[in-house]
């Protein structure tokens, strides 16, 4: 009798494994520059606002199966995005600057995303920069090198997917062939709205058949590249929760089909390519944000929801910590501004000033913007710094700009920036990429398979196990 119980326990085993349910909505998130001490910084500093010395967890670090990725590519121990995104996307290791083909240049590869259209998935990718940037381009391009932004958003109209989101195209007339049709203009042709800002979403999306949602006109005259950071962001800009939530609608309007979801925080790599610590937690809480919409959705269809969510690498290489054993990341909520964000400050008094600032107004917008001498006690020394670069950059002087990957900032911001983060005890290593392990969280229908150290060229293929998705090189 008990050889008997023995049995059928092994076969109900075996047959809940055969008949697991497979996820039939996937979400994937990806926090550009993203690595485990910008989510551990970014709960850090939610702690410390609310008076503790301890983490106050995001949504996303709960999820209940946690782990961490390696991200070298086929060519470099340090990648870019580029390779990264295509790692991310198709299982595969290439060259750094390559999308969406082998390590040859010239051999596609395809995307989960893909994989999910040929399963009969409805697809979205939606990113909070420019929708032919990198990352969101490896799940639906293939090409030789990412600056190709015009043959990128052509490869998007013949992937075909469902819905695509970003802040705009970066190059929407071809350089190369005057007689091309600009990527607007091709819209129509493949069947797609395209809609500007959240409110046009709503009024579009019930009659669209494809989607391409975009920030507005005016916001893209002002920089197409990107949506504003989160610190920097005003009512009536575009967010990166409003493209998760228009996004999730628009997949929804089948759900018998299922659907595949990835979604980019892109500009948590920008501000670390600055080395800018208070808009780069705010840009992890901004992606946080986005994720509790997917959890939302999760929650009302656990059995058959996924949600993954990691980075494709760790960018600036952020200590927390430089050399006292303790942290005041509070100090960086009297930012309220990102450095480029005070840029645009500094200007417009150079404007009104004929490029001869007087010190005091100066002094009243570092107040203002970075809390020093109000909230902030600066040293004499960092006084001293901010007033050295104030006599040689605004009293008189043409701009003189300090360059990062996205941006170029007028001194006095990057002080004031150098010095917020001095005052916190976060320091950076570099101004680009490192090869720091990377986060990976899960919940839902096949979680349980992200365990164990990673590599990011599992993460598309462990996805496609859960969701069932048959795997086309």
């Amino acid at each position: 009798m008990k050889k008997f119980y023995l049995l059928f326990t092994l076969l109900l085993l075996s047959l809940n494994s055969v008949f697991a349910q497979q996820a039939k909505y996937v979400f994937y998130f990806i926090g550009d520059g993203m690595g485990v001490n910008q989510v551990q910084g970014t709960e850090l500093f939610q702690g410390e606002l609310k008076g503790k010395i301890a983490i106050e967890p995001l949504c996303f670090t709960q999820f209940p199966v946690s782990t961490v990725a390696t991200t070298f590519s086929a060519t470099n121990g340090v990648t870019d995005s580029a390779a990264a995104g295509t790692a991310l996307a198709t299982g595969n290791k290439t060259k750094n600057g390559a999308i969406g083909v082998m390590k040859d240049l010239e051999t596609p590869v395809n995307s989960v995303a893909v994989w999910a259209k040929n399963s009969g998935k409805r697809v979205g990718i939606a990113t909070s920069v420019s929708v032919d940037h990198a990352t969101p381009a490896a799940f639906y391009a293939h090409e030789a090198g990412r600056s190709s932004y015009y043959n990128i958003g052509a490869d998007l109209y013949t992937a075909g997917f469902d819905f695509y989101a970003g802040s705009d195209f970066l190059e929407p007339e071809n350089k190369n062939d005057k007689n091309a049709k600009n990527l607007y203009e091709m819209a129509d042709e493949y069947g797609y709205s395209i809609a500007r800002g959240y409110n046009e979403y709503t009024n579009k999306s019930s009659h669209a058949d494809k989607m391409i949602l975009f920030q507005s006109e005016d916001a893209s005259k002002k920089d197409r590249s990107a949506i504003p950071y989160a610190i920097d962001r005003t009512e009536t800009d575009l967010s990166l929760s409003d493209i998760t939530r228009s996004a999730i609608d628009f997949l929804s309007k089948d759900l018998s089909k299922g659907f595949f979801l990835m979604v980019e925080g892109g500009k948590i790599d920008w501000a670390c390519h600055s080395n800018d610590a208070a808009t780069a937690f705010r840009e992890v809480q901004d992606l946080d944000n986005a994720i509790k919409i997917a959890y939302e959705f999760y929650k009302q269809h656990p059995d058959e929801t996924l949600i993954v969510v990691t980075a494709d690498h760790e960018t600036g290489g952020i200590v927390l910590g430089t050399g006292p054993y303790k942290l005041n990341l509070k100090n960086l909520a009297n930012q309220k501004t990102s450095e480029s964000g005070f840029t645009k400050v500094l200007n417009a008094m150079r404007k009104k000033y004929k490029n001869n600032v007087p010190w005091e107004t100066v002094k009243e917008a570092l107040k203002n913007n970075f809390g020093f001498w109000d909230e902030i006690k600066l040293s004499e020394e960092q006084e001293e710094r901010l007033e050295n670069v104030y006599k040689k950059t605004l009293k008189g002087q043409n701009a003189k700009m300090e360059k990062s990957e996205y941006a170029r900032d007028e001194a006095l911001a990057a002080e004031a920036k150098r010095i917020i983060n001095e005052t916190a005890l976060v320091g950076w290593t570099s101004g680009g990429h490192s090869a720091g392990y990377v986060p990976v969280f899960a919940i839902g229908a096949g979680a349980e398979n992200f365990s164990g150290r990673l590599d990011n060229i599992q993460i598309p293929v462990l996805i496609a196990k859960a969701a069932g998705y048959s795997i086309e090189k």
